[in-house]
């Protein structure tokens, strides 16, 4: 059985080895996991406010004030609206986040995933990252635990991966230095895995970021899911310089390649991950399309109405069909399999 790679030894995987040959390693390893299915889901993303205590340096969506000419905050009603439009068209998973609203008790989060599983009972809510969770256990005086067990008995059943950007504090102090710790992100996501509901992980890659610091971050959440095996994937996200501060310093978009390497790395490094996702929102479909072949075997979903990555300039689609989703996998020569947010497969999980 081979050794698990070292950081030294992904590091220098991502800087030397040829493209061609280090996609083709990581598409084997993803094969023997996988074969030649490509996961995906039907599911709508609920940016339920853009109203944020925080503004980060990278982000393009948040809104500090209230009374901003683009600021937006969904009641209970809208969002189930929202809801009902995508189970009526088969979605299986409600990918709910937003900003750190100032206002907002506890409750209303509760009761926002109340409304929606009596509604939906069999549809899976994905909701909430780890920065929202540490906001709401501030916003309460209550710990993580008692946060999330409150939110698993009304209904959630899987975190996102969002929040993570650079775990590297060092990093993280200059993009987001406001934004909850690096450690107290993973806390997070090990009071969830404790909890028994299971999380994504995601990277933003791109920025002032070098190397070092994503092969640091990947072994962070690898130390994390040696301890606690929650994690269901793992999503580098390509930073968008467009209508932020961080973008005046960084204006220049990944390459292609940079991506593709760290897909590639992050499917032969995070060997106890199940799945590297393509998030076809942020790489741009023609790059996501080519990650399947270099270790990525989930392609996210529908999605319907993303907002965030938008706000920073995306110039993809904010959604797509069932019927695109799976015609363009299967142009790649490879199988789509439908799951929801619990990874179940379309022939186990409840219509």
């Amino acid at each position: 059985m081979n050794s698990r790679l070292s950081e030294t030894q992904a590091l220098d995987l991502f800087l030397n080895a040829p493209l061609q040959e280090l996609c083709n390693k990581a598409n084997a390893e993803k094969e023997a996991r996988h074969g030649k299915y490509v996961y995906w889901v039907n599911n709508r993303q609920i940016n339920y406010t853009n109203i944020c205590v925080l503004h980060c340096k990278f982000c393009s969506f948040s809104k500090i004030k209230k009374d901003s000419p683009n600021a937006y905050d969904w009641s209970h009603e809208t969002i189930l609206e929202k809801a009902a439009q995508a189970v009526a068209h088969g979605a299986q998973e409600l990918h709910i986040v937003g900003g750190l609203h100032p206002d907002h008790p506890f409750s209303y989060y509760v009761e926002m995933l109340r409304k929606l599983r009596t509604a939906f009972p069999a549809v899976n809510l994905k909701a909430f990252t780890a920065v929202e969770l540490c906001h709401f256990a501030k916003l309460s005086g209550r710990a993580l635990s008692d946060i999330i067990a409150e939110l698993k008995a009304a209904g959630l059943d899987a975190l996102p991966g969002g929040g993570a950007e650079i775990l590297v504090q060092s990093v993280r102090d200059e993009i987001c230095g406001a934004k909850e710790t690096g450690e107290e992100w993973l806390e997070a996501h090990r009071a969830a895995h404790q909890a028994g509901i299971h999380t994504n992980a995601t990277m933003l890659m791109g920025h002032i970021e070098k190397p070092e610091d994503r092969i640091r971050h990947m072994a962070m959440l690898r130390d994390l899911q040696d301890e606690t095996h929650g994690f269901f994937a793992f999503i580098p996200l390509v930073f968008h310089p467009e209508h932020n501060s961080l973008g005046r310093i960084i204006t220049q978009k990944m390459s292609t390649e940079d991506i593709l390497r760290t897909v590639a790395v992050s499917r032969l490094f995070l060997d106890n991950f199940p799945h590297i996702k393509a998030y076809w929102i942020q790489m741009g479909m023609d790059t996501a399309l080519r990650a399947l072949h270099c270790g990525a075997s989930d392609m996210d979903g529908t999605i319907v109405e993303e907002k965030i990555t938008h706000a920073a300039g995306a110039n993809t689609d904010v959604g797509m069909s069932p019927e695109r989703m799976k015609t363009l996998i299967l142009q790649e020569g490879l199988v789509p399999l439908e799951r929801n947010a619990k990874y179940e497969t379309e022939e186990t999980f409840h219509r």
